[in-house]
């Protein structure tokens, strides 16, 4: 989890019980979001961040099957009202990777960013973002989870 942020508003806090609420909680930020927003999406592995993703994508008029991108770092996704870049950082070494797939060109573009794991990427990460930290909460229910959003 990134520890260390600036400029931080105070946070909306969200608690979704099941699969389907944190879906329909990602849709909603999808269907607010705005060119050139960037989007960090924390939380451990089984968190719901992939969930969070789909519904993010479906809010923006995305129909195409959202998985996360592990292995090839960045998948890109067209037919929404926007672009919808999609980065899992989980996997990055070393931060200049970012730079090999010119990561510029989609957190300033004309699209929509959304990057899980971006605690290995915190430097790239422009200065204003929403950070989603999504984290289970298994005394509530194996499906409950607490979301914090913060503008930073």
């Amino acid at each position: 989890m990134l520890t260390e942020e600036k400029n931080m508003q105070p946070s909306e806090k969200y608690e979704t019980t099941s699969a389907d609420e944190t879906f329909e909680l990602g849709k909603k930020f999808g269907s607010e979001a705005v060119a050139g927003s960037v989007y960090a999406l924390d939380g451990d592995l089984g968190a719901g961040k992939t969930v969070f993703a789909k519904g993010f994508a479906e809010g923006l008029g995305i129909t195409e099957n959202v998985c996360s991108p592990t292995f090839t770092i960045l998948q890109i996704y067209e037919g929404g009202r926007l672009e919808l870049y999609h980065y899992d950082a989980y996997r990055i070494e070393d931060p200049s990777e970012m730079e090999e797939i010119g990561y510029t060109d989609y957190f300033y573009g004309d699209g929509t960013c959304l990057v899980e794991w971006p605690g290995n990427i915190s430097e790239f990460l422009p200065d204003h973002y929403t950070m989603i930290c999504i984290v289970r909460d298994p005394e509530k229910g194996f499906d409950n989870r607490k979301i914090t959003v913060t503008r930073i």
